[in-house]
């Protein structure tokens, strides 16, 4: 096997989002989370459930295992018994998220997604995030509006949790005493100080910062020859 690139410590760092989570429903958003989920389905999360983002439950080559109502996916999103991987637009040290405007909500500068699920996501079930190009534009000090529900506004909601946010530049979680943003590994190749530049918040960063996960040549033959043979994660990375 030739050299790991930047898009495949992504997939791996998506992967191990899942990593614990036993039999839930895994809804990845995005080229690199969809193949980190079906690789994880695949070696050390077997009771993944993968869904084909309509009703049916698919295995990671593809094929349908079973059915998924719309009735029964809507009780699995309420329950606390899915796990998705989101993207943002911006995200901030809470881990809020905005999908929905840029600027002034009553007259923004630019339209996006809108609202979505989002509020009903990152309260009644883990959420985590997929950012493909990390900048200050994405990582702000405040969103301008409020979509994904960050720690600082989940009071009382019992299943909320922001197991990590994955970027081009690393991994990041929300270990620290005020569940605020801190960086958890970076990819090879990245240096603290691109990762703050990039940043528009304070980041808590450890005195010591390990490089995220190594896939295993195991894990390298299922990304490169089972998983993703056309290469599409490189769609979204390109290093």
């Amino acid at each position: 096997m030739t050299g790991v690139t930047r898009a495949e410590y992504c997939v791996i760092a998506c992967a191990e989002a899942w990593r614990g989570d036993g039999e839930v429903l895994a809804s990845p958003m995005g080229l690199i989370p969809s193949v980190g989920a079906r690789l994880a389905r695949l070696t050390f999360a077997p009771d993944l459930l993968l869904t084909d983002g309509e009703a049916l439950l698919v295995r990671p080559d593809g094929t349908t295992e079973g059915w998924l109502p719309y009735r029964q996916h809507l009780a699995l999103v309420t329950g606390g018994r899915r796990h998705v991987m989101m993207g943002a637009s911006q995200i901030d040290r809470f881990g809020n998220q905005n999908i929905s405007c840029i600027g002034d909500w009553e007259r923004p500068r630019r339209q996006l997604l809108g609202v979505r699920g989002a509020p009903v996501n990152t309260l009644n079930h883990p959420t985590s995030y997929w950012i493909p190009r990390h900048s200050r534009r994405v990582f702000v000090e405040r969103v301008d509006m409020v979509c994904g529900v960050g720690y600082d506004r989940a009071a009382g909601a019992r299943h909320h949790r922001i197991p990590r946010v994955v970027s081009d530049l690393g991994v990041f979680d929300f270990a620290t005493p005020d569940r605020s943003m801190r960086l958890a590994s970076l990819h090879p190749g990245v240096t603290v100080e691109q990762v703050r530049e990039a940043t528009g918040f304070e980041l808590t960063v450890p005195d010591e910062v390990p490089p995220t996960r190594e896939p295993t040549a195991g894990e390298l033959r299922l990304i490169r020859e089972v998983v993703d043979p056309a290469g599409t994660r490189t769609r979204e990375v390109a290093a």
